[in-house]
């Protein structure tokens, strides 16, 4: 746990280098970013163990081996990071600045506001069109509602393992817990998958992933169920809601803040949708709800800038008390 001097701002100063500043593209078209430099690391372990004529066992071992290095060696960079800033002046300055690196509240926001600004500027085919930058899903296959759905439950499910996990694991553990969360984040969202080949080498990533994000997906759903009145929506509802409907969604975490997303808007999020030739038959989340429509984004947008405030604000208190 940061428990310093600077602990009382450290983690809310982070989060406003992120709100302020973002991902400016202007830095990292000339640098590569720090997740590409994590990525590349997924990559080379995959490339190296990941052998197809091994048998399933040794290569779910292998997938162990390849997240076992990865992190050990995100938990080093960040230890040398951290120590190295330390002894600069403005050290703790310096040390929320790169951990602003690892926050997306600002880039998440500015993805799904282009979403809605698409419908008014183009329609749905513009719509489409950005929204397949943010999810997977075929876009072709989405109505106007099918859009709007698919950037609501980006936004919430991003708000948690873009947004509130690093920052808890900053807060936790400093700038290792914040890489080794983004790296094993990472490894997840390139490996993580039940194809024949990831199947059993991504086996320790994925589950690795779910573990780390178990209690920032609860605080996440929190949060936005807190911030519900924002949006004509009330607390109890959505806090219920997810208690409810989050463990019928496939992913063991991202069914906590959509639900209660979905319970603070009024919509009914998930079900039925399409990733290239796979078909996902998921039950409708708030299934009284009506149908998303682009004000909704909006109003999604709302309660993400409310719950990024919010987080804010705990964590200057817990700095405060600690």
């Amino acid at each position: 746990m940061l428990v310093s001097l600077d602990a009382a701002w450290l983690v809310p100063a982070a989060l406003a280098f992120d709100a302020v500043l973002g991902d400016p593209d202007s830095v990292w078209r000339r640098w590569p970013h720090p997740v590409t430099w994590l990525g590349a690391l997924v990559a080379s372990l995959e490339r190296g163990l990941n052998r197809e004529t091994w048998p399933a066992p040794m290569r779910r071992a292998a997938g162990v081996a390849a997240l076992a290095v990865l992190l050990a060696t995100a938990v080093m960079a960040g230890v040398a990071i951290e120590a190295l800033l330390h002894l600069l002046p403005f050290g703790g300055g310096l040390i929320a600045l790169v951990a602003s690196v690892f926050i997306a509240q600002r880039s998440l926001y500015d993805h799904v506001r282009r979403v809605r600004e698409a419908f008014t500027s183009g329609g749905l085919a513009a719509a489409r069109r950005a929204v397949s930058m943010i999810v997977g899903r075929d876009p072709d296959s989405l109505d106007e509602a099918g859009v709007c759905r698919a950037a609501i439950e980006s936004c919430a499910e991003n708000f948690s393992d873009g947004v509130v996990a690093p920052v808890f694991w900053f807060w936790l553990l400093g700038l290792p817990g914040l890489i080794a969360y983004k790296a094993a984040n990472t490894a997840d969202s390139m490996i993580g998958h039940r194809t024949p080949r990831h199947q059993a080498f991504g086996w320790a990533a994925a589950r690795f992933d779910d573990l780390v994000n178990l209690v920032p997906a609860r605080l996440s759903g929190s949060l936005i169920a807190l911030v519900a009145p924002l949006v004509g929506g009330r607390p109890a509802a959505a806090i219920a809601a997810m208690w409810r409907e989050a463990r019928q969604h496939r992913s063991p975490n991202a069914g906590w803040p959509e639900s209660a997303m979905a319970a603070a808007l009024g919509i009914a999020l998930a079900g039925p949708r399409r990733y290239g030739a796979e078909t996902v038959d998921d039950p409708f989340l708030n299934p009284s709800g009506r149908e998303a429509t682009p004000n909704d984004i909006a109003r999604a947008l709302r309660v993400l800038v409310a719950a990024c405030v919010m987080q804010a604000a705990v964590y200057a208190g817990l700095g405060l008390m600690a």
